[in-house]
């Protein structure tokens, strides 16, 4: 009995000390301390290899730290734990698009097909995931036609987006049209945007079209006033400071 009592007090312990060291690294990483609590959450997957909220907070550190191949290795395992997850498919295929992007041409080519798979996948597993359509809007847009972009398939999704979530479609069709240096359309889904959603990132997105694109920096001023005196957002003051300098 006493070897029982004891055995239970050091898996007792053993339970206690893993909760207070993932609280730390947690609070490590909410402070944006991402050297700090990554050797933190390493040492908790030693003894938890396939727990998936440790391989998500894991592959999340590497992702902020911009190790995306190492946050791409901790999202394969994590997908592993389960493959009908729409989350973790996501997950994986962003983190290993991120990974293309800063790698050689040649690597990137390798990996794109991958890329969109998942991303893929995670748009028909859940037909309401608003992250991974924004993932293939941007992907499509931004890769040559020659591997595989389409202005025309980026609309599609950003069509999904704004059945889904009508300032989101707004914005992404926005964000298409200015790629496309197709400026009016772009201010037509920007002002689409404020009138469906009206967050301070609809202001900037069209203050921004504005003053970069369009040469309208009057224009830019104002819509940033207007958003200020609604939200008293800190970063459409900054903005509109800057255009006054």
């Amino acid at each position: 009995m006493r070897h029982l009592l004891i055995i239970l007090g050091v898996l007792v312990c053993t339970g206690v000390s893993g909760q207070s060291a993932f609280a730390k690294a947690e609070q490590l990483f909410k402070q944006s301390k991402y050297k700090a609590a990554l050797p933190i959450y390493l040492d908790l997957l030693e003894e938890k290899p396939q727990d998936p909220k440790l391989l998500r907070k894991t592959g999340q550190t590497y992702g902020e730290m911009e190790q995306f191949e190492k946050a791409t290795a901790i999202y394969k395992r994590l997908l592993a734990t389960d493959d009908t997850n729409a989350d973790y498919h996501f997950y994986y295929g962003g983190s290993m698009g991120l990974w293309a992007k800063n790698a050689s041409k040649f690597k990137a080519l390798g990996l794109l097909d991958d890329v969109k798979f998942h991303l893929k996948k995670a748009a028909e597993l859940d037909s309401k995931h608003v992250d991974t359509r924004w993932a293939l809007v941007q992907l499509y847009t931004e890769l040559p036609g020659i591997i595989g972009g389409s202005l025309t398939t980026a609309r599609s999704y950003a069509d999904q987006l704004k059945k889904i979530s009508p300032v989101d479609g707004y914005l992404a069709h926005g964000y298409v049209d200015e790629y496309d240096k197709e400026y009016t359309d772009a201010e037509t889904a920007y002002k689409n945007a404020i009138k469906v959603g009206g967050s301070p990132l609809t202001y900037m997105k069209l203050a921004t079209l504005y003053a970069d694109k369009m040469d309208r920096t009057s224009d830019a001023k104002a819509i940033l006033k207007k958003g200020y005196e609604i939200h008293k957002d800190a970063q459409l003051l900054a903005q509109l400071e800057k255009l006054d300098s």
